[in-house]
């Protein structure tokens, strides 16, 4: 049993982690840029402060209770399905990564009504660091899932 609870406890502190760090530099961005507003970083990359109403590149953009559902309904999937292989092992550090950006996204839209996005490269909609954890833990999932331990 002890592998169970110290699997649930790595994935929880993975999860705070994405949250804190998702969280702290979406206020960063609130409190140094204004809204719409570029600054080039890196060659194709700038930082823009824009906010997302929808889900992945703004579809469901009036969504609201569709979307929260959605992410509710994908966050217990995935508790269900970690809560039944949590010793499998390293499969608390994609099932964190991908509650931490959910979560994290869910506090934008539970305090503003929309996700802060921020990181915008070129040919690429803007996103930030709740969406990159979720799309990494989820490759991160497949390849747990798909390995042989």
């Amino acid at each position: 049993m002890e592998g169970r609870g110290r699997a649930w406890r790595l994935a929880a502190v993975a999860a705070a982690l994405v949250v804190a760090a998702d969280q702290a530099l979406k206020q960063l961005v609130v409190d140094s840029i204004a809204r719409g507003e570029s600054r080039d970083v890196f060659f194709g990359i700038d930082i823009t402060y824009v906010r997302n109403e929808g889900v992945a590149f703004g579809a469901l953009g009036d969504g609201g209770l569709l979307v929260l559902a959605l992410t509710g309904g994908a966050l217990l999937m995935l508790t269900l399905y970690f809560a039944f292989n949590a010793r499998r092992p390293w499969l608390w550090l994609p099932a964190g990564a991908i509650a931490g950006g959910a979560l994290g996204n869910l506090a934008d839209r539970a305090r503003e009504g929309s996700v802060i996005d921020y990181v915008d490269p070129v040919l690429w909609p803007a996103f930030n660091l709740a969406d990159a954890a979720i799309v990494i833990g989820i490759l991160a999932l497949l390849y747990v899932v798909e390995g042989k331990q």
